[in-house]
């Protein structure tokens, strides 16, 4: 009880002032939109469909098919997940405010990326599946990583689960632009953009400390960087 009452006072003194109405509403909407079961799937469908070459030689089922995929492990499995242990009051909130909340949640996700990842990992091993381009096995791993990484700061602080997710994203994309011979300047100022409002959001819209959101930011990065070198 007292960690608990000193972790808010810590994060009241790190909030910025209270914003008015219409900001913080402005602030909840880009914290729903960019949501982290959500993320993965905007930067599989961006490789997917925006890359000028990562999927070429994929027909437009196959695509689709992977971003079904995505969306299944990443999104759904994840949401039901959540919705489930609600009903069965394993946990206060779906929106997951307690340090004890995150706990199954998390170790649910950890089994939802690692089938992905396995999945993906091993297409090219069977004769009628093309090779999933490593970049993307590489991401899948690295947003597994995450939760493993997120369950054990989760004794410590309620890390930001968002800025994670837009860490990896914004880490993805620079090893992107420094791997390939393409222009990504529009799609780096995207990125940039996108984790400042999410961060932004995160401090006006919740109860998370600066701590927090930079140990998201970390975390989401240094998984990425793990799983480019190793996976």
């Amino acid at each position: 009880m007292t960690s608990e009452l000193n972790r808010l006072h810590v994060a009241y003194v790190n909030k910025p002032a209270e914003q008015p109405l219409i900001i913080r509403w402005i602030a909840k909407g880009i914290s729903y939109f960019f949501h982290p079961v959500f993320v993965p799937v905007y930067v599989i469908w961006f490789l997917l469909f925006v890359h000028p070459s990562m999927f070429t030689g994929f027909s437009p089922f196959q695509k689709t098919r992977l971003l079904v995929m995505a969306f299944v492990s990443f999104t759904f499995f994840p949401l039901v997940t959540v919705f489930l242990l609600r009903a069965l009051k394993f946990i206060d909130s779906i929106l997951l405010k307690t340090q004890k909340d995150r706990i199954i949640p998390l170790i649910a996700c950890m089994i939802w990326y690692f089938w992905i990842w396995y999945v993906w990992s091993n297409f090219g091993k069977t004769r009628d599946v093309v090779d999933i381009p490593r970049p993307v096995v590489q991401f899948a791993f690295a947003t597994f990583f995450t939760t493993i990484i997120a369950l054990m700061l989760n004794i410590k602080m309620k890390v930001s689960l968002h800025t994670i997710a837009t860490g990896v994203m914004l880490t993805s994309m620079l090893i992107l632009a420094y791997t390939e011979e393409l222009n990504f300047g529009l799609y780096l100022a995207i990125a940039f953009l996108i984790t400042g409002l999410v961060a932004t959001a995160r401090l006006i819209a919740s109860d998370h400390t600066t701590i927090e959101i930079y140990a998201g930011l970390a975390t989401g990065a240094v998984s990425m960087l793990i799983a480019w070198t190793f996976a």
